[in-house]
């Protein structure tokens, strides 16, 4: 009989019990033991759920129950759970968890632990909920060098976008509906501002590269910023808005991962991800291009991540070389975000297409031109400088950039 504990009650930690018990005899057909739930950590009594004899309040009762080996944890954010989390590695249990800013900030002290305590830290559930990311990146993908990963890894900004796209809402009431709904919470400001899929793709690069990338590395905007204008006229030219995450590797060597939104071409499979879904494109020297697409977040898809690492865990007598990355103390390996280069869409106070093409050179023929304003989209990349500089030349011509947008190339 093995057993496991759960660390927080919330809607992920709560799922992976229900589901457990849901599903009990079939996934101990398939890790080919029995299993039982031992203790479930929470500040809260539950006496009105089956499972509300299991609860817990001190960490140190699984800390010190050697039959506990396994443990999900579900509490998010850092504190406390990086303490309880690398406690339980130091003994010995392995930790299965779905808390992405813990994986995106601590993960390699935590990989480190785990190693050197011969247990495993598994955080498939921490990107994408239940789309098989993770695990595919440093398994089924491992042949691969990888040059690039792409990806909508935020269903709440995807839910808003799409809503601004399809029903032509503004900003405040798409945002307005998903808290509605339940997909943003009250504060919106990580989902928002785009710092959960700074988080997510933090975690995608470390594992594809091989070193540890923090938030702070990461050059990162949000969508409130993003205008129901610039969203139809991306239509009439054929893109998309979409919060992109992305990491890319440089002829330098060197990775670039940033979080914006760009504009993505309706032919790009990116394009079509609509409503809270989460999509991840990777590019690999041996796959060319390989999507994971799935729901991104929510009880059950996150805890059916979460059981899947738990049940591997208990399988495994020893850690696993492939899932690691290096604890690294310089920056040195991440290109500044100054050198990023794409074509661009405009959106300028001008009708003036001669006055534009004497700044940009040649545009697309993809142009919207009315009487007081153009939408183009450059035939050239621009990096950050020479955007700067446009912006400049444009102004002492008396024309103004009201929005601008990198192309993201597929």
């Amino acid at each position: 009989m093995e057993k496991f504990a759960v660390l927080g009650c919330g809607v992920v930690g709560s799922g992976v019990v229900e589901l457990f018990e849901k599903n009990k005899a079939l996934i101990e057909k398939r890790c080919g033991k029995s299993l039982e739930m031992a203790y479930i950590l929470d500040l809260r009594d539950f006496p009105d759920r089956p499972y509300g004899n299991k609860v817990v309040k001190d960490i140190n009762v699984i800390l010190n129950d050697p039959d506990v080996k396994v443990v999900a944890e579900c509490m998010g954010g850092l504190k406390p759970a990086f303490t309880f989390v690398k406690s339980c590695l130091e003994a010995g249990k392995s930790v299965a968890t779905s808390n992405k800013e813990l994986v995106a900030a601590k993960g390699d002290i935590l990989l480190k632990t785990a190693k050197e305590h011969d247990c495993n830290f598994f955080f498939e559930a921490s990107v994408g909920g239940a789309i098989p990311i993770i695990r595919p990146l440093h398994k089924c993908l491992a042949a691969n060098d990888f040059s690039a990963i792409a990806g909508i890894l935020n269903g709440t900004t995807n839910f808003i976008l799409n809503k601004m796209i399809k029903e032509n809402m503004d900003f405040s009431t798409a945002l307005a509906l998903a808290q509605e709904k339940g997909y943003a919470e009250k504060d919106p400001t990580a989902d928002v501002e785009g710092h959960d899929a700074c988080r997510k793709i933090c975690i995608l690069s470390s594992l594809a590269f091989g070193k540890h990338v923090y938030p702070e590395s990461v050059h990162t905007k949000g969508i409130r910023e993003v205008e129901l204008k610039d969203v139809e006229l991306c239509n009439q030219l054929g893109y998309t808005i979409k919060l992109i995450a992305r990491v890319q590797r440089l002829e330098n060597g060197k990775i670039l991962p940033t979080v914006m939104p760009m504009a993505v071409e309706e032919d790009n499979l990116l394009s079509q991800v609509n409503g809270v879904y989460n999509a991840v494109m990777v590019r690999g020297d041996g796959i060319s291009k390989a999507m994971f697409y799935g729901r991104g977040a929510g009880k059950f898809p996150t805890a059916s991540a979460v059981l899947g690492d738990m049940i591997e865990e208990v399988q495994l007598e020893h850690t696993i070389p492939s899932q690691t990355w290096e604890n690294v103390n310089s920056t040195d390996f991440i290109e500044d975000f100054s050198v990023f280069s794409a074509k661009r869409y405009f959106r300028t106070t001008s009708a003036d297409i001669s006055a534009l093409s004497e700044v940009f050179g040649e545009l697309q023929e993809r142009t919207v031109s009315t009487e007081e304003e153009t939408v183009f989209i450059t035939e050239n990349a621009l990096n950050f400088t020479e955007v700067e500089n446009a912006v400049k030349a444009l102004a002492k011509k008396g024309i103004n950039v009201l929005a601008e947008y990198p192309i993201l190339v597929s």
